[in-house]
């Protein structure tokens, strides 16, 4: 345990086979509970070390660990010893110092939110309702085409693609129709924005359902189908229905996922058993139609359901090509552990919905606490798992309700107008990240659990760019604005191995202040939607502000150091190009 300025440090052995942890604390003469950072989902993380800044600063404590083997059984494993007692600050210096060599590269930078986007239903692509002063489909279609153009995202899941507002089945004197031309029309308008899709197999047409009253929205049935013969009909004929319009070659870069979230009742209303039956009978339909088309599941929310699916395929043998899930509030936790008891090592690992929250209109969602969120996120996912798919690319959305003003804590990285939040900067910042990754060594107050940091450079051009953050878990920090004040910290960067000569230094910012739509709104007084005057002025700050003019700089052989404040929360991303 190393006890800081308004957080403790715990630090553990990592655990053969655990997909991550679950950090307990102990309150005076209280029981072990799980520190609950309210992230409204699964509470573990993927492994140390952690900060807990919900602890109140004064107030001796004591931790202990339990890994997590199997997400629906969290408490399968041990707890851990407890720790000395340990108490934070309430004040006092708080300094970070990272050491970065940049003669000494670590291997190419590895993006996992590159692979996929989420997104609402595709279908409303053709929408011609506006919001905001927006017509959805085209405000939807500029969000897809950005975060493509500037976040070099290559693909966007397809949510609902099978719901009955495309009109893909019916029947007639009892007989099958199948009727594909709504799902053309998605892919038409889908197709300028550069983005291929991962098709989710969901939800069960009306006239197709066991229990067409099960709706999940106006779009689709969350029962399982009456007649298994005719799902695996509807799917085959559609995937071939792709393979003549778009080609082998095409339509194996897309990807097939079979439903949406079967563990919550209010996208599956069938057992788990007719889900795994939905998965064997899905997945082989896929195969027979397209071979080289890669499908898998089981698209769990809370990372559930991993255990029971791979124990079935392997009994089922139905194909396998990646295993997805969900989750909200946390870091993916390691699924490799789980993949190599099954004889899988290697799967692709696709988490096809990942956020901050869960939860529509969550004012987190809007904040610069979720971009330090994400930062934190890729970093601790980048090299273990293969998507971290951000969920969602825009504010148009309406599954859960129509946004009903421009700041309303909405799932998207851009609002309805297509301006920038948090969590888009911090993609974009990351995306600034140069081919190849840097050794850093972090040390004091908060290093490496509140102040992180992801350096790189350019080998070709010398130009090195380092994101550098100060983050938390903890979401109550929001509502405790003194607790976010102790948790500011100073940063002194060290760079060495440094080519010789002039450098251009570059650094911009995001905080609760800078590089912040809900910030902006405010300061311009917008109230719900913008005036046409507020648009203006929002749209001429829809970029990631300079925390200082440009700076000429050189280095004393090879060396140069760097200092800035961090605030909580917050994302610095500095760059050094050769002049």
């Amino acid at each position: 345990m190393r006890a800081g300025r308004g957080q403790v440090d715990v630090d553990w052995d990592t655990v053969p086979g655990a997909a991550g942890y679950l950090v307990h604390r102990r309150d005076g003469d209280g029981p072990y509970r799980v520190v609950d950072h309210r992230g409204g989902d699964l509470l573990a993380v993927p492994g140390p070390p952690y900060a807990d800044t919900t602890v109140e600063p004064g107030r001796t404590v004591r931790y202990a660990v339990r890994p997590v083997y199997d997400p629906d059984r969290p408490d399968l494993g041990r707890l851990g010893p407890g720790s000395a007692p340990v108490a934070a600050y309430a004040d006092g210096d708080a300094v970070v110092e990272v050491d970065v060599d940049a003669a000494r590269p670590a291997g190419p930078v590895h993006r996992p939110w590159r692979d996929t986007i989420g997104s609402e239903h595709l279908s409303l692509l053709l929408s011609t309702d506006r919001v905001g002063g927006e017509p959805m489909g085209a405000g939807l279609a500029a969000a897809l085409s950005r975060v493509h153009r500037e976040l070099g995202v290559r693909r966007v899941r397809a949510h609902g693609i099978l719901g009955d507002d495309l009109g893909v089945y019916r029947e007639a004197d009892g007989r099958p129709v199948h009727d594909f031309a709504g799902i053309d029309a998605v892919l038409d308008a889908l197709a300028p924005t550069g983005l291929r899709p991962v098709l989710e197999l969901s939800f069960v047409p009306r006239a197709l359902a066991r229990d067409p009253s099960r709706e999940v929205t106006a779009a689709g049935v969350s029962s399982p189908p009456k007649d298994w013969d005719r799902w695996a009909a509807l799917v085959g004929d559609l995937i071939r229905h792709l393979r003549a319009r778009v080609g082998d070659a095409e339509l194996r870069r897309w990807a097939v996922e079979v439903w949406n979230e079967p563990d919550l009742d209010c996208f599956w209303t069938g057992t788990r058993e007719e889900y795994l039956r939905m998965y064997d009978v899905t997945a082989r339909a896929v195969r027979e139609a397209c071979p080289g088309l890669a499908v898998g599941g089981p698209a769990t929310a809370a990372t559930k359901w991993i255990e029971p699916f791979l124990d079935h395929v392997d009994a089922s043998g139905a194909p396998v090509d990646f295993l997805s899930t969900h989750v909200y509030g946390s870091s993916p936790l390691d699924l490799r552990p789980a993949l190599e008891r099954h004889g899988r090592a290697g799967t692709p690992l696709l988490w096809t919905e990942w956020g901050s929250s869960p939860t529509h209109f969550a004012p987190v969602n809007d904040s610069a606490l979720s971009a330090a969120f994400v930062a934190t996120g890729m970093r601790e996912a980048a090299g273990r798992v293969d998507a971290l798919a951000c969920w969602v690319a825009s504010d148009h959305f309406e599954e859960l309700g129509r946004p009903p003003a421009l700041v309303h804590g909405g799932f998207g990285l851009l609002s309805v107008g297509n301006l920038a939040k948090p969590r888009f900067w911090a993609l974009w910042m990351l995306e600034q990240l140069g081919e190849v990754e840097l050794p850093a060594r972090l040390t004091g107050d908060g290093a490496g659990t509140l102040v992180r940091v992801w350096p790189s450079m350019d080998p070709e051009t010398g130009r090195v760019a380092a994101v550098v953050w100060n983050g938390t878990l903890d979401q109550s920090v929001l509502d405790r604005p003194e607790q976010r004040r102790r948790l500011d910290r100073t940063v002194r960067m060290a760079l060495a191995g440094l080519d010789r000569g002039a450098y251009e230094l570059r650094h911009r910012r995001l905080d609760d202040r800078t590089s912040n739509l809900a910030a902006t709104a405010r300061r311009l007084g917008v109230d719900g939607w913008p005036t046409e005057e507020q648009w203006i002025a929002l749209r001429s700050t829809d970029t990631l502000t300079e925390a200082e003019p440009p700076v000429t700089v050189t280095p004393d052989d090879g060396r140069l150091t760097l200092s800035l404040t961090l605030p909580m929360p917050s994302l610095s991303l500095l760059e050094l190009t050769p002049r």
